[in-house]
């Protein structure tokens, strides 16, 4: 081989030698090009904010002192419902109301009777032979739950009402048999006792009263289906779902359907703030109004059931009625707190103790009375033979009345008094009021013969066939009477009269207005 074709094979090598390792170098360079550049990934979501709060530590706590309440009745015994008459009638407070009443059209009571074929029932009282004892089924269920690790069960009245047997059904499925300790009619309560001897988990009822926009827990047993939670808040308080006079309800908007009532709502400590009992709905179905009975009610009642099996409250003995601004301005109030008194029983212990007819009754024991669902509850709040200082305005002036309270009674009864009929006396008009008046018959009071639509009393609670015995406190019996009373007032500076009005539904004061002359 000459020298220059050796030549060319070295310039050759070390071309192809000094392209391989350029190669090799840019193999070996690329990892360290990639690590100096981010991988662009997408990153998941993430919120940073406040925990939302959750319930399943209570849940855990105080579900097995919740129950669902059976109770077996007579099959002859069967229920208004089932009767095709009025399901509110098994409501306290309810029953009776007419067809076109609201109640009756919005208002659903829940956890009533389960649901039966007609045709069924009828064909197994067929089968009940007369000489024999009354069959007995279960007719209703509702909730309940465990106040003592003895057994004590709180329900519903009308949960348990007309019951003959009961029956408890703890969380775990197991049936136990219970008795019937009492019930209150008047706040729908009933404590039963289980039977079986042995320790239950319970639960106890709150010691401060709960507030709007706290949250609550209601744990029942709705449609059957078993233990069932659900949650809101405290929307309201102080309802008055005319059910009583001692329900001060409380308003919340859980769900809580058929079968829950007597069942407890809970605040987030595992406290029962009330029991759950009414629901408000156009279609019977849960439209987020639920009504409990607040736990500072609950507590005193179930303390006398359990003690004496039923409710013995403080009894005054007067009729009342709410004071509004026209009736303040009448008798001389300076604001409408109190109960105004449109009658008054002699022998009842406020008729003993001189409490009169348009007296208002401001104060118990020197606090303030708010209204007549606060003096009501206040009175039944005493023991009977409890001596209470009544703060009364009359006449311009407050003064203070002793009173020793009676025992409410079971059914108050009204008194009627039937005059002896005289000639019937012509109608006179008193035109500046729009009214239209005649002596009524035996000569006592004034008959409300017409009302204008313009008048200043139209749908103010005066009815044509109403009788005003008295004004501003005066007797009337003849419309010339009745104008000299309105101008004497008038003359003394008044902005109102207040005219006492007697009719087929009591005793209630209506509020005129005085216009000034001139």
């Amino acid at each position: 081989m000459n020298s220059s074709s050796t030549s060319f094979q070295k310039s050759f090598r070390a071309a192809i030698l000094g392209a391989t390792s350029l190669g090799l170098a840019s193999v070996v360079a690329a990892p360290a090009l990639l690590s100096n550049t981010t991988a662009a990934y997408a990153e998941p979501v993430r919120v940073e904010g406040q925990r939302v709060v959750g319930f399943a530590d209570v849940v855990e706590k105080v579900a097995p002192a919740v129950v669902s309440v059976r109770v077996k009745s007579d099959v002859k015994a069967r229920n208004v419902a089932q009767r095709g008459g009025n399901p509110l009638d098994i409501i306290p407070g309810f029953r009776g109301l007419p067809k076109d009443h609201p109640f009756n059209r919005f208002f659903r009571e829940f956890g009533e009777n389960n649901e039966r074929d007609e045709r069924s029932e009828r064909q197994e009282e067929k089968k009940n032979d007369d000489n024999q004892p009354p069959r007995r089924r279960f007719s209703g269920q509702g909730s309940g739950f465990f106040i003592s690790e003895e057994g004590l069960v709180v329900t519903n009245n009308h949960v348990v009402d007309g019951g003959a047997e009961f029956f408890v059904v703890t969380n775990d499925g197991t049936e136990l048999e219970a008795e019937l300790i009492g019930k209150d009619a008047r706040t729908d309560l009933a404590l039963l006792q289980v039977k079986e001897k042995k320790k239950f988990t319970y639960v106890k009822f709150a010691d401060e009263d709960s507030r709007v926009g706290e949250w609550v827990v209601a744990v029942g047993n709705p449609f059957g289906l078993g233990g069932t939670v659900t949650a809101g808040i405290i929307s309201a308080r102080g309802r008055d779902i005319g059910a009583s006079r001692y329900n001060d309800f409380i308003q919340i908007d859980a769900a809580v359907n058929k079968g829950n009532s007597g069942g407890p709502a809970f605040n987030l400590n595992g406290e029962v703030i009330g029991i759950n009992t009414a629901i408000y709905s156009r279609s019977g179905g849960n439209v987020g109004i639920a009504f409990a009975i607040p736990a500072e009610t609950a507590k005193s009642v179930i303390t006398d059931l359990k003690s004496d099996g039923k409710v013995v409250r403080g009894f005054l003995g007067v009729q009342i009625q709410d004071i509004t601004r026209d009736l303040a301005d009448g008798i001389g109030l300076a604001d409408t707190a109190g109960a105004l008194v449109a009658s008054t029983t002699p022998e009842t212990p406020a008729g003993k103790a001189g409490i009169k007819s348009g007296d208002a009754i401001i104060a118990v024991n020197g606090e303030k009375v708010e209204d007549t669902k606060d003096l009501s509850r206040r009175i039944a709040g005493f023991r009977p033979d409890t001596k209470v200082a009544l703060t009364v305005f009359r006449d311009g002036e407050s003064k203070e009345i002793d009173v020793t309270l009676g025992t409410l009674p079971e059914r108050i009864r009204q008194a009627s008094v039937k005059s002896e009929p005289a000639k019937p006396a012509e109608p006179e008009a008193m035109e500046e009021f729009g009214l239209e008046l005649k002596s009524a018959e035996g000569g006592e009071g004034l008959e409300v013969t017409q009302i204008s639509p313009t008048s200043v009393l139209a749908g103010k609670a005066l009815r044509v066939g109403d009788t005003i015995s008295q004004i501003d406190s005066q007797s009337v019996d003849t419309p010339k009477a009745a104008k000299e009373v309105i101008a004497a007032a008038r003359e003394k500076g008044k902005k109102a009269v207040l005219l006492r009005v007697e009719s087929a539904n009591g005793t209630r004061f209506v509020a005129l207005p005085l216009k000034k002359k001139g």
